[in-house]
């Protein structure tokens, strides 16, 4: 291993030029808190069963899962299950699993928000070997009857309030779906109806019930035992089921940890955690993980967004892990507070932001760059989050860089932007505390996987540049065991044991990266929400008054806008119907003809049944078709999505500020 002219990076391996049709690869790094190796494994840990188990022998007095008591109506004051009482309660759903018929190997389906039900079902998993396949509906239409069916899914849990949505996966899901648990109360009629498909339906006390007095064997679990299939978004509609071993989560755990150490900042049983981002995705599974190995606290919040500044309030977090839309909301909710305070107020903030950001610069860490500023000013900022939060972490989107440098000065707290995705158990890069220099990055890896940058010849990204820009490749025991059922897409992604992120990546000088764009054409929107261009563009593509249609959204926004070229016979003949003279040309500029094919694209997303975040909302039309003389398509009439967005960006600029 060598030392590097970026600070926090080691190379390992040297570049490779460009040969036999491979693009060259610039050289292997990893992060220098793993200068010495990466941490080893943990004695005992070979699983994430052991995780829980090793945590509840030591830490057994310790609250784990918090919700808040529901009084006359109203949620009030948090309650505890110790982990004890969390394990005592796991054995009895782990038994009553098995009464079922189901064991080792088998998938078991959880659906619904985050709650302590949850956790249990997922642990019940853990301890007898069954694949934990979490059903999420924002995946598309039709996601969880497809995920019951590709995974084979023989019993699932659900939120109460889910039963309903999962009723309508019948009778497709009964020819694997023999046991459904709610994590509430069931109604006789959806007893009577799942029974008509030969499907057992039992309320959360009931399945427990069927627990009791009972002990199976559990059995022998290892490293390389799948623990979850954890379904993500493919660019041709249907879900990619990751295999996430026990290995990957804790490799990942022992990293983590590893950081944080490094950094000063190691969690305690003391630390407490809002639940509130989906366990449905490995984000917040992880960071979960993570607190359960520590023996720190997990307190779930109420399920409804508007009360979550209550649930703060109550739990008052030590840890926030959060979206950049939520952290965004935040912002926007403190600056219209700032502005409308009254000058004396506005001009103090203003005079303390500027003397404590101007500290940061110059290498101070927040605590110590204004203490004064902090007590008399930000102090209320760091109450609304619940008064105790040191660590505030943001993922599955980028998070913009003036929120980013906002939240670092005002919220108290360290303010970490992290990059990872679910092939490689989320934690892949992070930012380091008082590193002002990463703002807008997402720092540093995390000592426990190598990474290099894949130069990317048609998007003009070089490698082995002064400024080193291409696609991210990541290898290490973190990564997934491939994607169920389809070994095809994973040979397209695991070459020679790195994974291929395809997201463009570019080195800073401190060794931090920067996301810079996507090598295909999925990308994400700004609550973490995964779109596939190609497969949207096909669906718009039915309306017949439109020729083409390009369709753009990026991780800064929430939603979509699109280009269209009309179709110019169908356009004029609407418009003559409607009253509406003039040419083509000022057809396509024309106010109403937008709102007609914006119509049109909303009347398909719905027949289609496409998800809120799918549907565009903003339109520019133009009367020119996409082209190669604008060099916006090639010669096999492919779009070519960075010219489109280089020939469009002022209007794309314009739509996003007239549609909010």
């Amino acid at each position: 291993m060598a030392a590097t002219k970026y600070k926090y990076l080691i190379e390992v391996e040297k570049a490779k030029e460009a040969k036999d049709g491979r693009p060259s690869q610039g050289p292997v790094y990893r992060s220098l808190f793993a200068k010495d190796g990466f941490p080893p494994a943990i004695p005992g840990m070979d699983s994430c069963w052991d995780v829980f188990r090793m945590s509840v022998e030591k830490n057994p007095g310790n609250p784990m899962l918090g919700r808040r008591e529901i009084v006359n109506g109203k949620a009030g004051k948090y309650v505890w299950l110790t982990y004890k009482e969390v394990y005592d309660v796991v054995v009895k759903v782990g038994n009553a699993i098995r009464s079922c018929g189901v064991g080792e190997g088998d998938k078991c389906g959880i659906y619904g928000v985050n709650c302590p039900e949850w956790i249990m079902s997922m642990e019940a998993c853990n301890a007898h070997g069954l694949y934990c396949v979490p059903l999420y509906d924002t995946l598309g239409a039709g996601a969880v009857e497809f995920i019951i069916c590709h995974a084979e899914v023989s019993i699932a849990f659900s939120e109460e309030k889910k039963i309903p949505e999962l009723l309508k996966t019948f009778p497709s899901a009964a020819k694997y779906l023999k046991t459904l648990v709610s994590f509430g109360n069931v109604t006789r009629e959806q007893k009577e109806t799942l029974e008509q498909h030969g499907v057992a339906l039992y309320s959360w006390s009931e399945f427990l019930q069927l627990g009791e007095n009972k002990d199976f064997d559990l059995p022998v679990k290892k490293k390389s035992d799948i623990c979850t299939i954890m379904y993500t978004s493919g660019t041709t509609g249907d879900p990619k089921g990751v295999l996430v071993s026990n290995e990957s989560i804790i490799t990942l755990l022992a990293g983590v940890k590893r950081l944080l150490e490094s950094v000063n900042e190691q969690l305690s049983e003391k630390d407490v955690y809002l639940s509130f981002l989906p366990l449905a995705h490995n984000f917040d599974r992880v960071i979960e993980e993570l607190f359960i190995w520590t023996g720190a606290q997990i307190g779930f919040w109420c399920g409804d967004v508007k009360l979550l500044t209550e649930d703060i309030g109550e739990l008052k977090p030590t840890i926030f892990c959060a979206v950049p839309r939520v952290l965004d909301r935040i912002y926007a909710g403190l600056t219209q507070r700032i502005s409308s305070g009254g000058f004396v107020k506005k001009t103090m903030f203003n005079l303390a932001y500027s003397y404590k950001y101007r500290n940061m610069q110059k290498g101070h860490g927040h605590a110590q760059a204004s203490p004064i500023a902090d007590k008399v000013v930000f102090s209320k900022v760091k109450q609304a989050l619940g008064g105790r939060v040191r660590l505030i972490l943001s993922g599955a989107a980028p998070l913009s860089t003036h929120v980013e440098a906002f939240l670092r000065v005002v919220a108290c707290a360290h303010v970490l932007q992290g990059y990872g995705l679910t092939e490689t158990c989320s934690g892949t890069f992070v930012s380091l505390p008082n590193e002002l220099s990463m703002l807008g990055t997402v720092g540093p890896p995390v000592p426990n996987v190598d990474v290099f940058l894949e130069s990317v010849p048609k998007m003009g990204y070089d490698a082995l540049s002064d400024t080193p820009r291409g696609e991210v490749c990541v290898r290490g025991n973190t990564l997934f065991s491939g994607y169920y059922k389809r070994e095809d897409l994973t040979k397209e992604v695991c070459i020679d044991g790195w994974f291929h992120t395809g997201d463009v990546g570019e080195w800073q000088p401190d060794g931090s990266l920067k996301i810079i764009d996507r090598k295909k054409n999925i990308f994400k929107l700004s609550q973490g929400e995964y779109v596939a261009a190609e497969n949207l563009e096909n669906i718009y593509g039915l309306v017949s008054d439109i020729d083409a249609i390009w369709v753009y959204g990026n991780s800064f926004e929430s939603f979509l806008v699109a280009v269209v070229n009309p179709n110019k016979q169908a356009i004029e003949g609407w418009a003559q119907q409607n009253g509406i003279s003039g040419d083509f040309n000022s057809l396509c500029g024309n106010a109403k003809v937008k709102e007609h094919i914006l119509g049109e694209l909303n009347k398909i997303a719905k027949e289609k049944k496409l998800k809120g975040f799918e549907v565009i909302k903003g339109v520019h039309l133009d009367p020119e078709p996409f082209d190669m003389e604008r060099d916006l398509i090639t010669p096999t009439y492919k779009k070519k999505r960075p010219q489109l967005l280089k020939h469009y960006k002022d209007l794309i600029d314009n739509m996003y500020k007239s549609a909010k």
